[in-house]
């Protein structure tokens, strides 16, 4: 402003002083026009500048706002998450409750619980018994090293041992049932997965396919065992601590009430003699489902 106002003092001068040409006349004007121009053009842009920082003190506040909701939104999904688990901790203890006086109908004799329990008693670190449902339970901890489906040699002394209980007098006639359980955790280290323990599922039946194999190679006869895996879908403690994982983690036992019956002579404590090999390969294929490992025999080809 105070140079347009110059410029109209000098032109008023010029006037004042005599005749002025008409191009300075001009001359004069367009730089009037232009500096006009100009202070528009910069108040322009600078309220495009506020209209822009009001944008994004708006988009600020939004987001602030935004991330409020989304810690109230995890905080509600973890209490849904911790309630979700406590019922399903208390339908488990229903479900094992259930199955625990099932199995109280049937006791094993008295001589046969005796010795299991000593044999327990003898290996705490390694065996609980569970004389009111007939169960060896194998803790995976102790038996396996992590993510392996390896026996350990404290592990295979102790299945020795529990084996010649298996094929005395008193047992050699009960059926038996393998089953690999497993806690919660995902499969997830890179060396677990190459060894072909793709999940729970895998680890839990391959687990299970070693225990079974070791008692056959301490002569427990095949034809009495079952192997099946459950992942981690009969846990016996709650997952949500360390404790309560490491209970999970297990291989049990089942020495069934039923006694199996041969279709000629009396049952050998001896494993059968292996049948012909097939032309279909041999090895363990580590693309089938646990159902179909535990269909083709109690061996884990690594």
């Amino acid at each position: 402003m105070a140079r347009k106002h110059l410029l109209s003092l000098a032109a008023l001068s010029l006037l004042l002083g005599g005749c002025v040409s008409q191009e300075k006349y001009n001359a004069l004007k367009l730089d009037r026009d232009r500096y006009a121009e100009q202070l528009g053009q910069a108040q322009n842009e600078a309220s495009s500048a506020r209209s822009e920082a009001d944008a994004y003190k708006n988009q600020l506040a939004a987001l602030g706002n935004s991330g409020t909701s989304k810690e109230a939104m995890i905080l509600n999904l973890t209490n849904q998450n911790s309630d979700l688990q406590r019922q399903i901790d208390e339908l488990n203890r229903k479900y094992a409750d259930a199955v625990s006086k099932v199995g109280a109908a049937s006791p094993l004799p008295e001589k046969l619980t005796s010795e299991l329990s000593e044999f327990a008693r003898q290996n705490p670190d390694l065996v609980d018994f569970d004389a009111a449902r007939g169960i060896v339970k194998f803790k995976s901890d102790v038996t396996f090293s992590p993510g392996s489906a390896e026996v350990t040699p404290k592990a295979k002394e102790a299945i020795s041992r529990f084996a010649q209980i298996l094929n005395s007098p008193t047992a050699n006639g009960y059926e038996l049932m393998v089953a690999g359980h497993t806690d919660n955790t995902n499969v997830v280290n890179p060396a677990t997965i190459q060894a072909g323990h793709k999940n729970n599922w895998y680890l839990s039946a391959h687990r299970a396919i070693a225990v079974g194999s070791e008692l056959m190679t301490d002569r427990v006869n095949g034809q009495r065992l079952a192997v099946t895996g459950y992942a981690d879908q009969r846990p016996i403690a709650s997952n949500a601590s360390e404790s309560g994982k490491a209970q999970n983690r297990r291989v049990e036992v089942l020495i069934l009430p039923t006694q199996i019956h041969s279709t000629g002579s009396t049952v050998a404590s001896t494993p059968a003699a292996p049948a012909a090999p097939k032309k279909t390969k041999q090895t363990f294929n580590k693309d089938a489902t646990p159902a179909a490992a535990v269909e083709r025999g109690p061996v884990l080809n690594k």
